[in-house]
């Protein structure tokens, strides 16, 4: 039984680094499709946006002592979200699953330039379709990024997967009071400066009332029971 019909998902990039330091682990990518496979088996159209952090951070870059300039590193950021798109994409195939990656940046010698009607009609063909390179802009970030692009392609919700399994009212690894926050509003996120997604990401889900939930992915099957819509993670919505 499926809860929604077109889904995007939004995966970091240190979702693939598994058990690595760095880089991106192959059984990772895997066991990621694996999951999708299952949601797209049962009918749901899937889209993914996914994060460069385990190759490379555009801001954290510019933020150590480094005079790297911001613009820069964030297009340097994206071009490491193209290599995950295609490591994801190579992972999908071998599971035997039709994707194709839109990258924001031209390269056409390695993936779609980023259409929206396009992007939707590969969805409605049954494809995954994976969102590389981000908006394509500097001073942007893939939660926003992640957040556009589920807006363009009419998503039900937007689904975060991350390393911890939702919303806190404070940080669970520093502070063992933490309680998990099942459901909240967008404005609690802005007023307790809730650590979930950048602004510009949640203010543009909630000027559009698109449903965000966080959950962590690496729980057994947690894709497939999050478009299930059983309890997983914190919903945010109005």
């Amino acid at each position: 039984m499926r809860k929604y019909k077109r889904v995007l998902l939004k995966l970091s990039g240190e979702a693939l680094l598994g058990s690595h330091p760095y880089g991106i682990d192959p059984k990772i990518a895997t066991v990621i499709a694996r999951q999708v496979k299952k949601v797209v088996a049962s009918g749901v159209q899937v889209a993914i946006v996914i994060g460069g952090g385990n190759i490379f951070r555009g801001y954290q870059a510019t933020t150590e002592n480094s005079k790297m300039d911001r613009a820069t590193a964030d297009y340097m950021g994206m071009l490491a979200t193209v290599m995950n798109a295609l490591a994801l994409e190579d992972a999908f195939k071998g599971e035997k699953i039709d994707a194709r990656v839109q990258s924001a940046i031209a390269m056409p010698q390695i993936a779609e330039g980023y259409i929206r009607k396009k992007a939707i009609t590969h969805l409605k063909k049954g494809r995954v379709v994976i969102f590389a390179a981000g908006t394509g802009n500097p001073y942007f970030s893939t939660d926003t990024a992640a957040a556009l692009r589920a807006l363009e392609i009419r998503a039900d919700i937007l689904m975060k997967a991350t390393k911890v399994d939702g919303v806190y009212d404070r940080d669970p690894a520093r502070d063992p009071r933490a309680k998990k926050l099942a459901r909240l509003m967008y404005h609690d996120v802005v007023a307790k400066k809730l650590r979930v997604m950048d602004m510009p990401a949640v203010t543009l889900a909630m000027e559009n009332e698109l449903p965000v939930l966080v959950f962590n992915i690496f729980k057994k099957d947690s894709i497939v029971k999050a478009v299930r819509g059983q309890k997983v993670g914190s919903l945010i919505a109005s």
